[in-house]
């Protein structure tokens, strides 16, 4: 996909100048991740369809699809033919979080009909129904048989975050809230001995972007994404974390060489020839 240069780093105006802008990103990756668990396969987002190359797939009437936003998504491109070049069936994934419902995190949910799929419920609220199209969501292009499980997060303290919502069994891969891209956002950070894998979503669209605290040009409240933010470094000096947020370049290679956020309980680089 690529998106408008105003959207991945804020400019003054917010989504108006979103929309005005005239400069597109290059092409960005469209990250799903998949979690390999004693308890099963665990999938965090489900990247995007595509249906997206259809003439009347994106609603004509809201100009942020008219102006802003771009998508080369081929049916191999799907998270269920890219599953299964990893060996994994769509059908063997029991559990999916989806970090919130923008089409690029959501438009792979046919996939998993079999699934138990997770997130919060302050974004399955607001994606439904014609406020939710208005805000840019598609409700109307969900499977028919959806039916997220919410998540309402407890207080249980898990690092820098004051509640969180154990995804596994064993409590080694948390859900925690992120708000600021949407008001539902929620990231899943996964933890591996001494090591935390946060997969980030779009808290923001680079790590560059994270450690300089620039908010992208959608979130509702910037004050909200700042917050998120600052709790993100908060939790990585306090733990060893490999930042991972969806649509960075750079994520693929720092999961590969384990490269943590500066500023942790740990060199940069823990070890080479982290999980695939």
């Amino acid at each position: 996909m690529r998106v408008r240069k105003a959207q991945r780093r804020r400019k003054p105006g917010g989504l108006l100048r979103v929309l005005t802008d005239t400069e597109w990103t290059e092409w960005l990756p469209i990250l799903t991740w998949l979690i390999h668990h004693p308890e099963g396969p665990i999938l965090v987002d489900t990247g995007e369809t595509a249906r997206t190359s259809e003439p009347a797939y994106f609603p004509r009437w809201h100009p942020y699809y008219r102006r802003a936003v771009e998508m080369n998504v081929r049916p191999e491109d799907e998270i269920g033919p890219r599953l299964e070049e990893v060996g994994v069936s769509p059908g063997d994934v029991r559990r999916v979080v989806v970090t919130h419902f923008h089409t690029d995190h959501a438009g792979g949910l046919q996939h998993f009909p079999g699934a138990e799929i997770f997130a919060a419920q302050r974004e399955i609220s607001g994606a439904v129904g014609w406020t939710g199209r208005i805000q840019g969501y598609l409700p109307h292009r969900w499977p028919s048989w959806f039916r997220p499980v919410p998540i309402s997060f407890p207080e249980l303290p898990f690092g820098a975050f004051e509640r969180s919502f154990p995804v596994s069994v064993a409590g080694d891969v948390m859900a925690v809230p992120t708000p600021g891209h949407t008001p539902g956002h929620l990231s899943v950070v996964v933890r591996d001995g001494d090591l935390d894998y946060f997969l980030a979503g779009d808290t923001s669209y680079t790590q560059e972007f994270l450690l300089a605290e620039i908010p992208d040009g959608v979130s509702p409240r910037p004050s909200v994404t700042l917050e998120t933010m600052g709790r993100i470094l908060a939790h990585a000096a306090a733990h060893p974390t490999i930042y991972l947020p969806s649509h960075d370049p750079e994520s693929v290679a720092r999961l590969r060489q384990e490269k943590t956020l500066p500023g942790g309980n740990a060199p940069a680089v823990r070890r080479g020839g982290g999980p695939g």
